[in-house]
């Protein structure tokens, strides 16, 4: 998936299947971005090839100017985390009964997807979603 595929239509609906594809790895990590950025309000622009930044929290637009990939990147997924609220945090445990991975599982890419997970599990639960 490019920039220019991030439309709303190109993205898999926010659901409980779409968390788990997330987590067990069945969804490309682009579009695990993809769906992030969107929510964090990140709207790319075609036309212009340029990120539209307007819906985007200041504390996300300070720091990441155009959106960050969290896959790849540990200081972006520590904001993730930072910016879910306490009240949301077990979430993946609660909501999803997600029992983590195990040890041999225990790689950056893998928890960086299981905390993109639990930031759209308090985003759907902001949005009464869930």
């Amino acid at each position: 998936m490019t920039e220019a595929d991030t439309a709303v239509d190109a993205l898999p609906p926010l659901t409980v299947e779409t968390l788990w594809a997330i987590l067990n790895q069945e969804l490309p990590d682009d579009t695990v971005n993809a769906l992030v950025w969107h929510y964090l309000g990140y709207r790319f622009e075609p036309t212009t090839q340029t990120w539209q930044t307007e819906q985007v929290e200041a504390a996300w637009l300070e720091k990441y100017p155009e959106p960050p990939n969290f896959i790849e990147s540990r200081p972006a997924t520590v904001q993730l985390t930072r910016s879910i609220p306490k009240s949301d945090k077990q979430l993946l445990k609660e909501y999803l009964g997600f029992k983590g991975y195990s040890v041999d599982q225990l790689i950056p890419r893998l928890t960086r997807r299981a905390t993109i997970v639990s930031w759209l599990l308090s985003h759907m639960r902001q949005k009464e979603l869930i």
